[in-house]
């Protein structure tokens, strides 16, 4: 085998390497239920950008809220424990929490 073409199987071995790494990286993280077994999401509990997801308008998703226990944006927490965490402003909701 000739270095020439011994440089290319190299390179080509680092590409598909690299390429099986990102693959297998973002199944993973694909997989990952959006509500996890025994979590639930409860909405108004989160501080300013540590939410999981549904944060309103303007606003993306995960780490996007914009102000400490925003009523529309949730965070994932064990089952059956939302409305008994208290927040400044009351408690926990499993539905979005307006105004």
């Amino acid at each position: 085998m000739s270095t020439k073409s011994n440089k290319s199987a190299k390179t080509a071995f680092a590409l598909m390497s690299a390429l099986g790494t990102a693959v297998a990286l973002s199944t993973a993280v694909v997989s990952i239920p959006a509500h996890a077994a025994g979590m639930e999401k409860c909405y108004g509990v989160s501080l300013a950008g540590e939410n999981d997801c549904a944060a309103g308008p303007g606003t993306s998703c995960a780490g996007t809220s914009t102000s400490d226990y925003q009523g529309n944006a949730w965070k994932l927490v064990p089952e059956g424990t939302c409305a008994s965490i208290e927040t400044p402003n009351g408690h926990g909701s499993l539905e979005v929490i307006e105004g």
